[in-house]
This record gives structure tokens, C-alpha cells and sequence, in this order.
């Protein structure tokens, strides 16, 4: 599943508030209970779910890419938010580097290696620079998904250019 399928304009969080990881997972959950994706009443199970993900290994990339996830038997199919923070929050990246970019993954039981493509695609995406660049620099979600959209739509897949 691309991005710009899986994640609208009104799940994407641009100026994260989140000083650690802890709160970015909260905050971009509470996005998803805000735009009606996720019930309230099944907020503290995906907030347990994607905690204990996180403390069995950290979802910090590199590039300044973080993908908290979790699976749970609360969500009938995969839903996710996306959380940019320009200064990074620190996130126990493989390369040491805070995160800029954090895409929630909320994950139907049982469906695990059907998603697994759609995290390899937020990976190779966020290896592109210019990607990279291009959402750091937006200031809508619209120009977001718009990013998203023109990459994973070019014929070949979206190029990496580190």
C-alpha cells in the first residue's frame, strides 16, 4: 500500500509538539482518534501495543525517519498517521540522528507480512534525500501527499539519491 493511500491529509501532523518519542507516539495516536480512524475506547491498546514494539527494539531508522508500529486486534486494516518536527526528536536511531519524519503504523492482527511491504516502502522512500528535503519543507499536508504521490507513482519506484 503507498503512503498517499494509506495516510490523508488530515492524519498528517506537520510541527510535531512531541519532545520524545514516547510523545510523538501519543501525540500522532490522538491524531488518528481525532480524525476517527481509532476509536477512543481503543486507544490504550494501541498505545500498549506500539510502546511495547518500541521498547523491544527502537523503530529509529535513519535519515531522520522513526516507524512506530504495532498490531493489535482493535483495527480492521492497516491505518497510520505521519508526524514531521523539523529540529528531530530523539528517537535511538540506528544513526544516532533525532527523527524529523514519524509514520504511525497501527497493524490488524494477523496481518503482519501483508504490511511488511508498506513498511520496506516508507524505508525506501525516506532514503531519498530530496524526498526528504521536499517534506521538511512543506507546509501542507497537501504538499505532503502530493510528494508522496509523484514518487510512488514514477514509473521504476521513487528513486535514492542519499
Amino acid at each position: 500500500m503507498h503512503l498517499f493511500e494509506l495516510i490523508q491529509e488530515d492524519q498528517i501532523k506537520i510541527g510535531l509538539e512531541a519532545k520524545t518519542k514516547w510523545e510523538a507516539i501519543e501525540e500522532l495516536i490522538d491524531l488518528l482518534v481525532w480524525t476517527h480512524e481509532l476509536r477512543l475506547t481503543d486507544r490504550a491498546e494501541v498505545v500498549d501495543a506500539v510502546f511495547a514494539r518500541e521498547r523491544s527494539l527502537s523503530t529509529g531508522l535513519e535519515h531522520g525517519l522513526a516507524v512506530p508500529h504495532g498490531t493489535v486486534a482493535c483495527v480492521p486494516e492497516l491505518i497510520g498517521s505521519l508526524g514531521i518536527c523539523r529540529d528531530g526528536i530523539p528517537f535511538e536511531s540506528m544513526d544516532g540522528q533525532p527523527a524529523n519524519l514519524v509514520v504511525l503504523l497501527v497493524i490488524p492482527k494477523g496481518s503482519y507480512q501483508h504490511h511488511v511491504r508498506t513498511l520496506a516502502g516508507i524505508a525506501r522512500l525516506a532514503s531519498n534525500r530530496s524526498l526528504r528535503e521536499r517534506l521538511l519543507a512543506a507546509s501542507t499536508p497537501a504538499e505532503v501527499l502530493a510528494a508522496f504521490y509523484e514518487l510512488e507513482t514514477a514509473e521504476g519506484g521513487p528513486p535514492s539519491n542519499r
